[in-house]
């Protein structure tokens, strides 16, 4: 039942995150909105192990387990695993409420409108493979003609853009509603 439970587990960090662990890239990414959310360090090699990416001798660490529990929105992995007996499966995710997996959700010339605070506005077009294309914005560093990717859009969360391209700067990442989250609008 454990390595069903951390399956489950495992499937709802991979929905939250709108992708499937299944590189190295992955993980690194994982490990950094870990810690862009709970301020708290995992190794990658330690997700890997979790996901059986690489093979591990002897039990999971509890701690490990209700750390990515907590990440999902639950108390730890006890309430997570209490869950999915209520529930009779996979849970639903209690942060993942009102969210776009980019990948899945968008089409082509789909625009959204996105906020935050303090009275931050960024339109914004998708331009397929995880492109989007900024075509307004107040009160933001975000310019018209800017371009980014971004793959899960959360609502209530930070956004993470990654590979922002402004005219004559290198290419950098950048995050929307550290502190309060963004909500959307399509």
């Amino acid at each position: 039942m454990e390595q069903e439970q951390v399956h489950h587990l495992c499937q709802a960090i991979e929905e939250m995150m709108g992708r499937q662990m299944q590189s190295p890239k992955d993980f690194e990414m994982l490990r950094d909105r870990i810690y862009n959310r709970l301020h708290e360090l995992i190794s990658t090699s330690t997700l890997k192990r979790v996901w059986g990416y690489i093979s591990h001798q002897g039990e999971l660490r509890t701690s490990t387990l209700d750390m990515l529990a907590y990440f999902l929105g639950y108390a730890d992995y006890a309430a997570f695993c209490q869950s999915l007996t209520e529930d009779g499966g996979l849970p639903s995710n209690p942060i993942v409420s009102r969210h776009i997996s980019v990948r899945d959700d968008l089409v082509e010339n789909d625009q959204l409108t996105l906020f935050w605070q303090p009275g931050r506005v960024c339109r914004v077009r998708y331009l397929g493979n995880l492109q989007f294309q900024v075509l307004s914005s107040e009160k933001t560093r975000l310019r018209e003609g800017d371009y980014f990717q971004c793959s899960l859009i959360v609502e209530g969360e930070p956004l993470y853009l990654t590979n922002l391209l402004q005219s004559g700067r290198l290419a950098t990442n950048y995050v929307c509603g550290r502190r309060g989250g963004v909500r959307f609008e399509r």
